[in-house]
């Protein structure tokens, strides 16, 4: 399949190479097939029946444990009510039941007469999206392949999630496609980017990275196209951008949510034509790159919100993979912690660091910070001994069952999850948490009169209404 026509694919409806890695109690047999095929996983789909609205009597039935909802061509099901916003509401199944995440929709997603940001419902729940009603059911159970082993390039993992991300990634390293990997940060996105690289046609060529988070806006585009000698102050040579480093390789866009809403259109044109201009430059550079693209954040809730291009969304997200985080795969927290140990030195037996009761706390931790904080954890255990694991992150290991990181507050965060984090990313989780506390305190203060939250906080009641909206709570 061409690039083109994947893109097309993903322009129209429901991306067949869309994938969403299933948590952990959901039906997850792993069988064999004979006569050749690998190994499968039973995962349950879902099914949408449109009730009420211009769409009546459409049945939308998933290949996987996850559907969107909205009026923009790229969703599982597309609908033509214009009370719905492009990108409306993500359904998917997991433990407890089916959680519906509103993607910061005009007209709110309600069940009842409750409007929600994000819940879990039973199964038969009604949605009303604007003045559409749907049911969402489970589905049918379909086989998925995973991979056979609990290793792929720099992937590791035996848990049916990650090895079904490894068969993933395997099919993707075939494709010239866009790919646009999502998840938690510390998931593993570069590692699958790396995979994807290493595991197709362009392994021999550079594989070059750029974090858009971890640049200002002004350097954002230098950066990317590169620059000419006196472009502007301090450019006293030229520079050769990353999209001309990666040159017949991969481009790898880490945190493309962060990326400037003024040089998204840039970025667009760059890659649509495989041509651009260097800061300052006049003469056109021509490049062959494959675009791998990954980000912490919901960008259909950022297009929703007007901060991230829709076209520009098309053009990276022609292949998507949702990574789970390690806590939807403990099982594969011993593999990964040996690996990061011999990764480190190590070459002892993993028991002698992590006896059974410390590797029992590791197991019910629920790691924020994902592997990235597992492997600081290995690495803090390696320099300073068991002692510093049992008094700094197993702090909140040894209270798992109600563990200070899962009650919001950004304080009680174990050490070993902010340095499991870069600064800006820690800092933003941290400021992003007191944000939604003390709004929801502030709104309880006031008895929902937002005039009169905004005049306790000293702040502007349309600019309150922002950070409300933002935080789910209007």
């Amino acid at each position: 399949m061409s690039e083109t026509e994947a893109l097309d694919v993903a322009r129209r409806g429901p991306s067949r190479f869309a994938c969403v890695i299933p948590s952990r109690s959901v039906s997850m047999t792993v069988t064999r097939r004979f006569g050749g095929g690998g190994p499968t996983l039973a995962v349950t789909t879902l099914r949408a029946d449109v009730l009420e609205g211009p769409d009546q009597g459409r049945i939308t039935r998933t290949h996987d444990e996850r559907f969107t909802l909205g009026t923009a061509q790229g969703n599982d099901l597309v609908l033509g009510d214009d009370t719905v916003s492009r990108f409306h509401a993500l359904v998917r199944r997991t433990d407890e039941g089916i959680l519906v995440v509103d993607q910061r929709s005009t007209n709110g997603t309600w069940v009842g007469g409750a409007r929600l940001g994000q819940a879990i419902v039973k199964p038969g729940t009604v949605l009303q999206l604007g003045r559409t009603h749907v049911r969402i059911t489970e589905g049918a159970e379909l086989d998925v392949e995973i991979h056979a082993g609990d290793a792929l390039g720099p992937l590791r993992g035996r848990s049916p999630q990650m090895r079904r991300v490894m068969a993933w990634t395997r099919r993707a390293s075939a494709s010239e496609a866009p790919v646009l990997l999502v998840g938690e940060s510390g998931t593993g996105k570069e590692a699958v980017a790396r995979a994807i690289h290493e595991g197709g046609p362009r392994k021999d060529q550079p594989f070059v990275v750029v974090d858009c988070g971890a640049l200002t806006p002004t350097l954002v585009a230098s950066e990317l196209f590169g620059h000419e000698r006196g472009a502007f102050t301090g450019a006293e040579r030229q520079h050769v951008g990353a999209l001309e480093q990666a040159h017949g390789g991969t481009l790898f866009l880490d945190e493309v949510g962060e990326l400037p809403r003024e040089l998204q259109p840039v970025l667009l044109g760059a890659l649509e034509r495989s041509v651009f201009r260097r800061v300052g430059g006049r003469s056109d550079v021509h490049v062959d790159v494959r675009v791998i693209a990954a980000t912490n954040r919901d960008l259909r809730a950022e297009i929703n919100a007007g901060s991230f291009r829709l076209d520009l969304f098309y053009r990276l997200a022609v292949l998507q993979l949702e990574l789970p985080p390690l806590r939807e795969r403990r099982d594969d927290i011993p593999l990964l912690l040996e690996h990061f140990l011999r990764e480190l030195g190590y070459r002892g037996e993993i028991a002698r660091l992590f006896p059974e009761d410390a590797m029992r706390a590791l197991l019910d931790h629920r790691w924020p910070g994902n592997a990235r904080e597992l492997r600081n954890v290995a690495q803090a255990t390696l320099a300073l001994g068991l002692e510093s694991f049992l008094d700094g992150a197993p702090r909140a290991l040894e209270r798992s069952g109600s563990a200070p990181d899962a009650t919001g507050d950004p304080t009680m965060l174990p050490i070993a999850s902010w340095l499991a984090m870069p600064y800006k990313e820690a800092r933003q989780q941290a400021l992003g948490a007191f944000e939604e506390r003390y709004l929801a305190h502030l709104l309880e203060r006031s008895g929902g009169n937002v005039s009169q939250a905004a005049r306790d906080a000293g702040l502007d009641r349309s600019y309150l209404f922002s950070l409300l909206r933002r935080a789910g709570l209007r």
